[in-house]
Protein backbone atom coordinates (compact mmCIF):
# COMPACT_ATOMS: atom_id res chain seq x y z
CA UNK A 1 0.00 0.00 0.00
CA UNK A 2 2.97 2.24 0.75
CA UNK A 3 2.88 3.06 -3.74
CA UNK A 4 -0.79 3.75 -3.68
CA UNK A 5 -0.49 6.16 -0.21
CA UNK A 6 2.55 7.92 -1.86
CA UNK A 7 -0.02 8.08 -5.35
CA UNK A 8 -2.67 9.55 -3.74
CA UNK A 9 -0.89 12.22 -1.18
CA UNK A 10 0.98 13.55 -4.61
CA UNK A 11 -2.24 13.87 -6.13
CA UNK A 12 -4.00 15.85 -3.17
CA UNK A 13 -0.31 18.00 -3.17
CA UNK A 14 -1.08 18.59 -6.87
CA UNK A 15 -4.43 19.55 -6.55
CA UNK A 16 -3.54 22.10 -3.46
CA UNK A 17 -1.16 23.82 -5.47
CA UNK A 18 -3.73 24.14 -8.77
CA UNK A 19 -6.29 25.29 -6.30
CA UNK A 20 -3.81 28.34 -5.67
CA UNK A 21 -3.54 28.96 -9.02
CA UNK A 22 -7.31 28.70 -9.84
CA UNK A 23 -6.51 31.68 -12.49
CA UNK A 24 -5.52 28.80 -14.84
CA UNK A 25 -2.56 28.09 -17.08
CA UNK A 26 -2.27 29.17 -20.26
CA UNK A 27 -2.64 26.28 -23.20
CA UNK A 28 1.25 26.77 -24.16
CA UNK A 29 2.10 25.51 -20.76
CA UNK A 30 -1.12 22.64 -20.36
CA UNK A 31 0.50 21.45 -23.76
CA UNK A 32 4.50 21.85 -21.92
CA UNK A 33 3.58 19.61 -19.16
CA UNK A 34 1.29 16.85 -21.33
CA UNK A 35 4.05 16.77 -23.54
CA UNK A 36 6.72 16.47 -21.04
CA UNK A 37 4.57 13.91 -19.11
CA UNK A 38 4.17 11.92 -22.55
CA UNK A 39 7.66 11.26 -23.17
CA UNK A 40 7.68 10.12 -19.33
CA UNK A 41 5.28 7.69 -19.48
CA UNK A 42 6.80 5.59 -22.57
CA UNK A 43 10.10 5.64 -21.21
CA UNK A 44 8.60 4.16 -17.75
CA UNK A 45 6.51 1.84 -20.11
CA UNK A 46 9.04 0.67 -22.63
CA UNK A 47 11.92 0.24 -19.89
CA UNK A 48 9.26 -2.68 -17.89
CA UNK A 49 8.68 -3.90 -21.54
CA UNK A 50 12.08 -4.65 -22.37
CA UNK A 51 12.42 -6.76 -19.00
CA UNK A 52 10.69 -9.77 -20.77
CA UNK A 53 12.15 -13.14 -21.26
CA UNK A 54 9.35 -14.32 -23.56
CA UNK A 55 8.89 -12.54 -26.91
CA UNK A 56 6.90 -14.18 -27.90
CA UNK A 57 4.04 -14.55 -24.86
CA UNK A 58 4.65 -10.74 -25.01
CA UNK A 59 3.52 -10.73 -28.86
CA UNK A 60 0.33 -12.90 -28.32
CA UNK A 61 -0.72 -11.86 -24.95
CA UNK A 62 -0.95 -8.42 -26.69
CA UNK A 63 -2.91 -9.44 -30.03
CA UNK A 64 -5.08 -12.17 -27.86
CA UNK A 65 -5.84 -9.63 -25.41
CA UNK A 66 -6.62 -6.69 -28.07
CA UNK A 67 -9.06 -9.08 -29.99
CA UNK A 68 -10.55 -10.03 -26.53
CA UNK A 69 -11.10 -5.98 -25.26
CA UNK A 70 -12.01 -5.15 -28.80
CA UNK A 71 -14.67 -8.00 -28.80
CA UNK A 72 -16.21 -6.94 -25.58
CA UNK A 73 -15.61 -3.04 -27.06
CA UNK A 74 -14.00 -2.66 -23.19
CA UNK A 75 -13.49 0.89 -24.01
CA UNK A 76 -16.56 2.07 -25.30
CA UNK A 77 -17.96 0.28 -21.91
CA UNK A 78 -15.44 2.06 -19.65
CA UNK A 79 -16.12 5.90 -21.69
CA UNK A 80 -19.99 5.04 -21.52
CA UNK A 81 -19.62 4.33 -17.57
CA UNK A 82 -17.95 7.64 -16.75
CA UNK A 83 -19.94 9.92 -18.58
CA UNK A 84 -23.57 8.13 -17.39
CA UNK A 85 -21.34 8.44 -13.56
CA UNK A 86 -19.98 12.56 -14.91
CA UNK A 87 -23.68 13.08 -15.85
CA UNK A 88 -25.60 11.66 -12.47
CA UNK A 89 -23.29 13.57 -10.18
CA UNK A 90 -24.13 16.58 -12.29
CA UNK A 91 -27.55 15.99 -11.87
CA UNK A 92 -27.90 15.54 -8.31
CA UNK A 93 -25.33 17.71 -7.51
CA UNK A 94 -27.31 21.13 -8.64
CA UNK A 95 -24.64 23.74 -7.87
CA UNK A 96 -21.86 21.39 -7.08
CA UNK A 97 -22.15 19.81 -10.44
CA UNK A 98 -18.37 21.26 -10.79
CA UNK A 99 -16.41 19.56 -8.21
CA UNK A 100 -18.51 16.31 -9.39
CA UNK A 101 -17.09 16.97 -12.58
CA UNK A 102 -13.41 16.97 -11.39
CA UNK A 103 -14.11 13.90 -9.43
CA UNK A 104 -15.27 11.95 -11.78
CA UNK A 105 -13.13 13.17 -14.83
CA UNK A 106 -10.12 12.74 -12.80
CA UNK A 107 -11.00 9.32 -11.29
CA UNK A 108 -11.19 7.80 -14.70
CA UNK A 109 -7.99 9.39 -15.97
CA UNK A 110 -5.74 8.29 -12.50
CA UNK A 111 -7.40 4.55 -12.26
CA UNK A 112 -8.34 3.25 -15.92
CA UNK A 113 -4.79 2.79 -17.01
CA UNK A 114 -2.05 0.21 -16.83
CA UNK A 115 -0.06 2.17 -14.60
CA UNK A 116 -2.50 1.56 -12.03
CA UNK A 117 -2.84 -2.47 -12.36
CA UNK A 118 0.72 -3.55 -13.02
CA UNK A 119 2.19 -0.98 -10.02
CA UNK A 120 -0.64 -2.03 -7.67
CA UNK A 121 0.86 -5.45 -8.38
CA UNK A 122 3.94 -4.67 -8.44
CA UNK A 123 4.19 -2.79 -5.61
CA UNK A 124 1.76 -5.72 -3.50
CA UNK A 125 3.65 -8.92 -4.73
CA UNK A 126 7.57 -7.56 -4.94
CA UNK A 127 7.91 -4.47 -2.58
CA UNK A 128 8.66 -2.32 -5.71
CA UNK A 129 6.75 0.92 -5.64
CA UNK A 130 8.84 2.51 -8.60
CA UNK A 131 5.78 2.56 -11.02
CA UNK A 132 3.49 3.93 -8.62
CA UNK A 133 5.81 6.40 -7.58
CA UNK A 134 6.25 7.49 -10.98
CA UNK A 135 2.15 7.20 -11.35
CA UNK A 136 1.77 9.79 -8.50
CA UNK A 137 4.72 11.94 -9.89
CA UNK A 138 2.85 12.47 -13.21
CA UNK A 139 -0.69 12.35 -11.61
CA UNK A 140 0.35 15.01 -9.37
CA UNK A 141 1.52 17.61 -11.83
CA UNK A 142 -1.65 16.61 -13.86
CA UNK A 143 -3.69 17.13 -10.89
CA UNK A 144 -2.07 20.73 -10.85
CA UNK A 145 -3.74 21.78 -14.39
CA UNK A 146 -6.69 19.75 -13.63
CA UNK A 147 -7.16 21.40 -10.17
CA UNK A 148 -6.81 25.06 -11.78
CA UNK A 149 -9.40 24.83 -13.58
CA UNK A 150 -12.25 22.02 -12.71
CA UNK A 151 -11.63 22.53 -8.65
CA UNK A 152 -11.99 20.95 -5.80
CA UNK A 153 -13.53 17.68 -7.37
CA UNK A 154 -9.85 16.58 -8.52
CA UNK A 155 -8.73 16.42 -4.89
CA UNK A 156 -11.10 13.81 -4.29
CA UNK A 157 -9.86 11.49 -6.50
CA UNK A 158 -7.26 10.45 -4.65
CA UNK A 159 -10.06 8.89 -2.68
CA UNK A 160 -10.48 6.43 -5.51
CA UNK A 161 -7.47 5.64 -6.22
CA UNK A 162 -6.95 4.74 -2.73
CA UNK A 163 -9.52 2.41 -2.66
CA UNK A 164 -8.87 1.43 -6.42
CA UNK A 165 -5.32 0.68 -5.93
CA UNK A 166 -5.96 -0.92 -2.93
CA UNK A 167 -7.90 -3.17 -3.66
CA UNK A 168 -5.45 -4.58 -6.91
CA UNK A 169 -3.04 -5.13 -4.20
CA UNK A 170 -4.89 -6.74 -1.95
CA UNK A 171 -6.64 -9.09 -4.35
CA UNK A 172 -3.00 -9.94 -5.78
CA UNK A 173 -1.82 -10.47 -2.19
CA UNK A 174 -4.81 -13.50 -2.17
CA UNK A 175 -3.43 -15.10 -5.11
CA UNK A 176 0.05 -15.04 -4.65
CA UNK A 177 0.05 -18.91 -4.21
CA UNK A 178 -1.03 -19.31 -7.84
CA UNK A 179 1.38 -16.84 -8.97
CA UNK A 180 5.16 -17.82 -9.82
CA UNK A 181 7.41 -14.92 -10.48
CA UNK A 182 7.98 -15.31 -14.46
CA UNK A 183 4.38 -15.39 -14.30
CA UNK A 184 4.81 -11.54 -12.37
CA UNK A 185 7.38 -10.84 -14.54
CA UNK A 186 5.64 -11.40 -17.79
CA UNK A 187 2.60 -9.34 -16.62
CA UNK A 188 4.56 -6.76 -15.77
CA UNK A 189 5.95 -6.98 -19.26
CA UNK A 190 2.55 -6.49 -20.97
CA UNK A 191 1.48 -3.65 -18.95
CA UNK A 192 4.82 -2.01 -19.58
CA UNK A 193 3.88 -2.26 -23.36
CA UNK A 194 0.12 -0.60 -22.18
CA UNK A 195 2.10 2.26 -20.10
CA UNK A 196 4.05 2.86 -23.23
CA UNK A 197 0.42 3.63 -24.95
CA UNK A 198 -0.74 5.99 -22.84
CA UNK A 199 2.39 7.73 -23.14
CA UNK A 200 2.01 7.99 -27.03
CA UNK A 201 -1.90 9.33 -26.13
CA UNK A 202 -0.37 11.99 -24.28
CA UNK A 203 1.63 13.19 -27.06
CA UNK A 204 -0.19 12.58 -29.97
CA UNK A 205 -4.00 13.00 -31.50
CA UNK A 206 -4.02 9.69 -32.70
CA UNK A 207 -5.78 7.24 -29.51
CA UNK A 208 -4.84 4.13 -29.12
CA UNK A 209 -7.21 2.30 -27.68
CA UNK A 210 -5.33 0.58 -24.37
CA UNK A 211 -8.49 -0.10 -22.86
CA UNK A 212 -9.22 -2.39 -25.24
CA UNK A 213 -5.70 -3.86 -24.95
CA UNK A 214 -6.18 -4.86 -21.13
CA UNK A 215 -7.12 -8.55 -21.06
CA UNK A 216 -3.74 -8.69 -22.00
CA UNK A 217 -1.83 -8.01 -18.70
CA UNK A 218 -3.53 -11.13 -17.57
CA UNK A 219 -2.76 -13.59 -20.14
CA UNK A 220 0.49 -14.65 -18.93
CA UNK A 221 -1.08 -16.01 -16.31
CA UNK A 222 -2.91 -18.92 -19.21
CA UNK A 223 0.33 -18.33 -22.29
CA UNK A 224 2.97 -19.65 -19.60
CA UNK A 225 1.07 -22.80 -17.96
CA UNK A 226 0.05 -24.22 -21.57
CA UNK A 227 3.51 -23.44 -23.32
CA UNK A 228 5.31 -25.39 -20.66
CA UNK A 229 2.80 -28.11 -21.14
CA UNK A 230 3.83 -28.03 -24.92
CA UNK A 231 7.06 -27.70 -24.37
Amino acid sequence: MIGTLINAALIVLGSSLGLLLRRGFSERIRQAVMMAMGLSTILIGLSGALKTSDTLCLILCMGLGSLLGSALNLELRIDHLGKKLEGLFTQSDGQNGSISRGFVTTTLIYCVGAMAIVGSIDSALRGDHSTLIAKGIIDGLTAVVFASSLGFGVMLSAASVLVYQGAIALLATLLSPLLTDIMISEMSAVGGLLIAGIGLNLLYDKHIPVGNMLPAIFLPLVYLPVSTLLG
